[in-house]
């Protein structure tokens, strides 16, 4: 038959439902697995302020366009229950504002920190691989003005990587809209 008796079979702890309820409540930030609760570690200023210059930037360039950007606290359906909290992300759909979760995500970014690379670049990057709305995912190291670009021209395409740094232009062609790298470490004290 081929059973391997060694391999653990994982059951939720928890629907997506139970998990919100659960999470409100909760003065630590969670992300949900599909399977149960996983905590989300704290971050730095530093990691606090790139996520803010990404946010206000993506704000002033899209303002008007019909496409909008959210933040950390609104949620990404990932792969079956799974549900995401990005740094920031970005979506020309029209969005419920009482969801929980943005849908048609077409660009994701995460803010990475030496211990959250794991995750970021492997198990998000397989999961965000996932979501057939998405066509950009972009990870800005938090120690270094240092971005990976992620893209792919459509949902069933593999993923090609480009780096930026120091003085190069993020496009984001898919809304239309570039932005200084600098632009987006401005403040965050990366000496």
């Amino acid at each position: 038959m081929g059973w391997d008796m060694n391999v653990a079979i994982r059951r939720p702890v928890m629907t997506r439902a139970q998990f919100f309820l659960w999470a409100e409540a909760q003065e630590e930030r969670y992300e949900f697995d599909g399977f149960g609760p996983v905590a989300m570690g704290g971050g730095t200023n530093r990691h606090s302020r790139i996520v803010i210059n990404i946010l206000v930037a993506l704000a002033n360039r899209l303002r008007g366009s019909g496409c909008e950007p959210f933040g950390p606290e609104a949620g990404l359906s990932t792969v079956g229950e799974a549900v995401r909290y990005p740094d920031a992300m970005i979506t020309c759909t029209k969005t419920p504002k009482e969801d929980r979760v943005v849908p048609g995500v077409i660009v994701v970014f995460e803010v990475v920190s030496p211990t959250s690379g794991y995750i970021d670049r492997v198990v998000k990057l397989r999961e965000y691989q996932a979501v057939p709305s998405i066509q950009r995912y972009l990870i800005a190291e938090s120690s270094a003005a240092v971005i990976t670009v992620l893209e792919r021209s459509g949902a069933d395409q593999p993923w090609t990587a480009s780096a930026l740094a120091s003085g190069d232009m993020l496009r984001i062609p898919e809304v239309g809209i570039e932005i200084p790298v600098d632009e987006l470490y401005e403040g965050a004290d990366l000496s």
